[in-house]
């Protein structure tokens, strides 16, 4: 079983980068905005930062939607925190997580060019706020989000189906 989480801040190409894991893998892609309440949706919209316990609940689905694909899955959730990724890595033993790093810079730039979504590029900084980095965590690879997709999901699927336990990149 492979579990996997894209992740990190708004505009680092979670959900683009996620679905070409998925499909070079032959996993499923959970998208973990999907999974946010009407409420929380509502308060982003509004320019409102969520809070550890308005993310709590959002958390819960996500990990209970990697246990029922024990087979495996990709995950998009900006895991900001290093208690979010321990709850999830609860849900799913041997969780790895893929870090796509960018600076605040290009992620207010993505996100101002998508207009349509909930999540205002007023909000860019807060997740920069609340990120902490995952580094020194155990499988997780770090990546440059600037690279291609493609080159990225081609690295993470090297990653994922080489030999041996997963390592720190």
């Amino acid at each position: 079983m492979t579990w996997i989480v894209v992740m990190g801040v708004s505009g680092c190409g979670k959900s683009h980068v996620g679905a070409l894991i998925a499909e070079g893998l032959g996993l499923p892609l959970v998208e973990g905005d999907e999974f946010h309440s009407e409420d929380n949706r509502a308060r982003m919209r509004s320019g409102t930062p969520l809070t550890d316990a308005n993310r709590a609940e959002w958390l819960d689905a996500l990990g209970a939607q990697l246990q029922c694909r024990p087979a495996g899955a990709v995950l998009t959730c900006s895991a900001l925190k290093a208690a979010y990724r321990d709850r999830l890595r609860a849900a799913a033993p041997g969780l790895r997580f893929v870090w796509l790093e960018l600076d605040a810079a290009a992620a207010q730039a993505r996100v101002a060019r998508r207009p349509s979504h909930f999540f205002p590029a007023a909000l860019v900084a807060t997740q920069f706020d609340a990120l902490e980095p995952p580094l020194h965590e155990p499988g997780v690879l770090r990546v440059d989000a600037l690279q291609p997709p493609q080159a990225i999901a081609e690295r993470v699927v090297r990653w994922v189906t080489s030999p041996g336990p997963p390592c720190f990149q």
